[in-house]
C-alpha cells in the first residue's frame, strides 16, 4: 500500500501517546482489517482531530506508507452514536481488546466488521448485553478460524478437552455442555440460562486459547468495577 488510501469507513479501537504531540492509533476499517496509524500532531491543543480519533464512532480515514505502520492523512466523523455508559461501555472496550489483540493486521474482515456494527448498535438499544457479546464472540472465532460447526451435536453430553476441541463424553459428571446447550449456541439462541452459562464458558475458553497468557485489559477493569458496584451497594 504504497499510495494514499481513498476514504474508508473506521472504529478506533485504541490509541497511546507517541513522541511529544503525536498518537499511535489502532483502527478497524471495512476494507483492509486492523491497521495502525500515526497519528501526527493530534494531542497539540486545538487539534481537529483530537476529539475526532474516538472510540465507537464510525469514521471515514484515509492513510499511507510502505510499512505496517501508516501515516494518517484525514479522518473524518461519518456517524456520531450515542454515547456507551457504564455496562455498555465495558463491552465495547472487550471487544475493542479482541479485535486490537486478535486480528492480523491489514486482512480485510468485512463480515467481522459487520458484526462489530451489530454489537455496538445492540448495545445501544437493548439490555440484553450477554446475548450481544455471544454473538460477537462467536463471529470474531469464526473469522480467526477456530469455531467448529456445532449443528451436530447431537450425543447427549460433551466437554472441552484442551487442544482437542468439543468431544462426546458418556459421563454427565466430567461433561461441560450437553448437545442440545451447543445447538442453542450454533443458532445463538439464549433464552435458556443454561445455554447463557455454558456459552459463557465456551467463549472464554476458546478465547483464551487465542490470547495466551496475557489478560484482558478490560476484563480486570469491569471485574473491578464490579466489585466497586457491590461494595457501594452495601
Amino acid at each position: 500500500m504504497n499510495s494514499r488510501t481513498e476514504q474508508v469507513a473506521a472504529f478506533v479501537l485504541h490509541s497511546r501517546p507517541y513522541r511529544e504531540t503525536s498518537a499511535l492509533v489502532d483502527l478497524f476499517t471495512l476494507e483492509y482489517g486492523k491497521v495502525s496509524v500515526v497519528a501526527r500532531g493530534v494531542r497539540r491543543p486545538g487539534s481537529k482531530l483530537r476529539h475526532t480519533l474516538q472510540p465507537f464512532t464510525v469514521l471515514a480515514v484515509r492513510f499511507a506508507g510502505q510499512s505496517e505502520l501508516k501515516t494518517l492523512h484525514q479522518a473524518e466523523l461519518v456517524e456520531l452514536l450515542p454515547t456507551l455508559t457504564g455496562k455498555a461501555l465495558m463491552c465495547g472496550l472487550y471487544a475493542n481488546e479482541l479485535l486490537e489483540r486478535l486480528l492480523q493486521p491489514l486482512e480485510a474482515t468485512p463480515q467481522l466488521f459487520l458484526n462489530y456494527k451489530v454489537l455496538l448498535n445492540d448495545l445501544l438499544q437493548t439490555q440484553d448485553h450477554e446475548t450481544s457479546l455471544r454473538l460477537f464472540e462467536q463471529a470474531l472465532l469464526r473469522e480467526l478460524g477456530c469455531w467448529n460447526d456445532l449443528s451436530g451435536c447431537h450425543q447427549p453430553y460433551y466437554r472441552l478437552q484442551a487442544g482437542e476441541g468439543i468431544k462426546a463424553v458418556l459421563d454427565v459428571s466430567s461433561a461441560h455442555f450437553t448437545g442440545d446447550q451447543l445447538r442453542s449456541i450454533e443458532q445463538g439462541e439464549y433464552t435458556d440460562t443454561s445455554v447463557r452459562k455454558a456459552a459463557k464458558y465456551l467463549m472464554r475458553e476458546l478465547i483464551k486459547d487465542q490470547l495466551g497468557d496475557k489478560p484482558l485489559r478490560s476484563r480486570e477493569l469491569f471485574q473491578s468495577r464490579t466489585k466497586q458496584i457491590v461494595g457501594e451497594g452495601k
